[in-house]
């Protein structure tokens, strides 16, 4: 499977990726952007070879005036030779104000077009260029410089068509050859590129694809190639990240499948224990002081032991049920937990209820009090852990509005919450603070308060412990809002 994991992707996806994949998308960029840099110095070049070639045509007129001198009367198939060979209709040497006509065809042509040699700058020659091959056919042109330093202007009238036609062929030598080398350059950078990057980026993409279909199979995990550079990196971090998941989907496995054997157990022990809680309760209507003394505290461990099973059970939904929220004076709910834990009468634990009688929250009554029983609850336990006469065992419990949130505090005068239990204080079979605990009743809390759009959290106090539960009320749209109101 090594091996395997070694190829950057199987052959059936190399081919796909070959014909619609980044490597053709590169080839082809590289091979236009290449073009183009071609094009860009084309233009200046063509200009370049029109301007040569002008030139040319007047050096070879400046060699025909000086072989023939001061001759002023030059036979007409030595004109017509002269003519052919320089490629012009008319040849004329002027110095100063003196013309000399060393050649000119039988039928003069019409000129179309006058080109100064001394004024050719760069965007002159590009324009002139430019205006030869879109209307050089068919025109004549007089041109004139001076290709010596004797202070001669060679002046020629010359058909554009030869001048065309030859910038029309060097353009397609240097597009050839643009293309050759944009090829070559192409796919030179093509397979570089492919090398270093592509192939590296397949295999990762391809190592993904074998975890997604195979994510808890130890050899789907992609082995690292050792590169020192950013895609080696890469490659490390996706095999850590595999090899985390991969744990968590084993641990979340193993949950799984141990909650369900949890679940079905604790359904039949609440029944056990249910039944046993019953039998203790009579034996506290019999005659027997041992029994009198020790049922009472049997009846506390069996209500613990229920309610851990129930905890287990409700922890063990799929999900709590959506919250239905009322108005719901907080105060009161307040009371019901107290009476349940039989807080008001306890004979170690005092209670404080210094929660305001106008103070109503917006949400479901039942998850409300399953909240504040859990940590109420937990605070007992807690205190009633330390069998110290000497120290102060006492449960608060206060709320404040603030506009449209609720804050509700319960504090207790414990041993607080340990260090090492803070990080994982809401998370399920990780936050138990007590021994023997099973750390689902913070959990439970916190997933109903986030039902409500709350939040809890652990404040820090320099004793005990303290929850900070804020709720806030329902939002409701105005356009709804109002239009009640109007129907009312």
């Amino acid at each position: 499977m090594e091996d395997s994991q070694l190829q950057p992707f199987p052959p059936q996806l190399r081919l796909r990726r070959l014909r619609i994949g980044l490597s053709t998308k590169l080839l082809i960029l590289t091979i236009v952007f290449i073009m183009l840099a071609e094009i860009i110095v084309l233009v200046p070049s063509i200009a370049n070879f029109r301007v040569n070639w002008l030139k040319d045509r007047l050096a070879t007129a400046d060699i025909v005036s000086l072989s023939l001198g001061e001759m002023s009367d030059v036979p007409r198939s030595v004109q017509d030779k002269l003519l052919a060979a320089t490629g012009a209709m008319t040849i004329a040497v002027r110095e100063g104000h003196m013309r000399r006509l060393v050649a000119m065809a039988a039928m003069p042509p019409d000129v179309s077009r006058h080109i100064d040699m001394s004024d050719s700058g760069v965007f002159n020659s590009i324009a002139d260029a430019f205006d030869t091959l879109a209307s050089g056919n068919g025109r004549m042109i007089h041109v004139l410089g001076a290709p010596n330093d004797r202070g001669e202007v060679i002046e020629l009238v010359i058909p554009e068509t030869p001048l065309r036609l030859a910038m029309i062929g060097f353009a397609g030598r240097i597009l050839g050859l643009s293309a050759i080398i944009s090829v070559i350059s192409a796919a030179l950078v093509f397979f570089s590129l492919r090398r270093l990057f592509l192939r590296p980026v397949l295999r990762l993409r391809y190592a993904m694809e074998i975890f997604r279909d195979r994510p808890e199979d130890p050899n789907s995990i992609i082995i690292p190639s050792g590169r020192t550079d950013e895609i080696g990196d890469a490659e490390r971090q996706l095999s850590e990240i595999q090899r985390e998941l991969q744990a968590t989907l084993v641990q979340k496995s193993h949950l799984a499948d141990l909650g369900l054997a949890v679940s079905k157990i604790n359904h039949d022990l609440r029944n056990i224990l249910a039944s046993a809680q019953l039998m203790t309760e009579r034996l506290v209507m019999t005659a027997d002081p041992t029994a009198t003394r020790f049922a009472p505290k049997l009846i506390a461990s069996l209500d613990r032991a229920i309610g851990y099973s129930q905890a287990v059970l409700n922890y063990g939904k799929a999900r709590e049920e959506p919250p239905e929220r009322r108005l719901v004076a907080l105060r009161r709910v307040a009371e019901d937990v107290s009476d349940v834990l039989g807080l008001a009468n306890h004979p170690s634990i005092s209670f404080e209820m210094t929660i305001p009688a106008d103070i109503e929250v917006d949400a479901d009554p039942d998850q409300l009090f399953r909240v504040l029983m859990n940590l109420c609850r937990n605070s007992v336990q807690a205190l009633e852990a330390d069998t110290d006469r000497s120290i102060i065992k006492r449960i608060t419990l206060d709320a404040v509005r603030h506009g449209s949130v609720v804050s509700i505090q319960v504090a207790d005068t414990g041993p607080g919450v340990p260090d090492r239990a803070r990080e994982n204080l809401f998370k399920a079979f990780q936050g138990g603070v007590r021994r023997g605990g099973t750390g689902l009743g913070l959990a439970i809390c916190a997933e109903l308060v986030r039902a409500h759009g709350g939040s809890i959290e652990l404040m820090t106090t320099g004793q005990g412990a303290l929850f900070d539960i804020t709720i806030p009320d329902r939002v409701i749209e105005l356009k709804r809002g109002r239009r009640s109101g109007a129907n009312a």
